[in-house]
């Protein structure tokens, strides 16, 4: 996007400025070691549909933020595959909006995450798209089409019209499917984590379930992964939903954060999960 670059010059308050914004925009907010690809793999009986939370007050799209703590320690380790409509001709220069790398680890140290993914970056990258799709231990949600802001002064991404944005989300959807993606999920996360009530009522016919977070690691911009992890395990708690990304160039320390941030939890007992197990609870 043509204002990618102006995001880079408030990287020292970008973490916890998604914070406020995840917090205080809506109204309608609700609050596994090593076998945990088998756990992924095994579909006893028939494939059950991913949980959905009901619609909120006026039929305004639901907000998900963390799962049920009586649940016990669960937490799901969430990934935003960012690439806009307009970085094309920057990912055609050469810049790495994915990392295959990052979804290797996951893939070794067996954490079943979420990617939410937006309709641009499957079709930069279809192939990947695909694999992690097919992948039992990963689903795939929609994290919009363009990554344009759905909200005004939204860290400077440009706005989506209110008339487009059930279109926006609709057409990432289509990117997926024609990259060849399974285990898509029927959630959605807003770019920036903006979001207002005609946001809400706007993607209302989509019927998705948008999900925020309660625990943001900090990975974007960042160069210190010690200072990512330690961000993450001092906010972990039971049913926590956390926010790291997917993307080299903007978030090059996420995978060496991801090495110390798992191996901690599952000392302190947690287990890893989707969202969509988290939701279940």
């Amino acid at each position: 996007m043509t204002t990618y670059v102006r995001i880079l010059a408030a990287v020292a308050v970008l973490g916890a400025a998604l914070a406020g914004c995840a917090d205080g925009a809506g109204k309608a907010v609700i609050s596994g070691s090593s076998g945990a690809r088998a756990a992924a793999t095994a579909t006893p009986g028939a494939v059950k549909a991913p949980p959905t939370l009901a619609p909120g007050p006026d039929g305004l799209t639901p907000v998900f933020k963390r799962g049920n703590p009586a649940a016990g320690k669960t937490v799901a380790l969430t990934f935003d595959a960012d690439m806009t409509a307009d970085q094309g001709t920057r990912a055609a220069r050469g810049e790495r909006f994915d990392n295959p790398s990052l979804i290797a680890l996951l893939r070794r140290l067996e954490v079943p995450s979420t990617v939410f993914m937006t309709g641009r970056w499957a079709e930069e990258y279809p192939t990947q798209a695909k694999e992690i799709g097919e992948d039992p231990l990963f689903e795939i949600a929609n994290h919009s089409y363009s990554h344009h802001a759905f909200t005004a002064d939204c860290y400077g991404l440009p706005r989506v019209g209110e008339t487009q944005m059930n279109d926006d989300v609709q057409r990432a959807f289509t990117a997926f499917r024609e990259a060849g993606a399974r285990n898509v999920v029927p959630y959605f996360r807003f770019p920036g984590g903006c979001y207002d009530d005609a946001a809400l009522r706007a993607l209302a016919p989509s019927k998705v379930t948008a999900v925020q977070w309660d625990v943001v690691s900090g990975d974007a911009f960042a160069t210190d992964a010690e200072a990512v992890a330690q961000q993450v395990l001092e906010g972990v708690k039971p049913g926590s939903l956390v926010v790291m990304h997917c993307t080299r160039s903007a978030a090059p320390a996420t995978e060496e954060a991801v090495e110390q941030i798992v191996p901690e939890l599952r000392k302190q007992g947690y287990r890893f999960v989707k969202v969509s197990e988290l939701m279940s609870h």
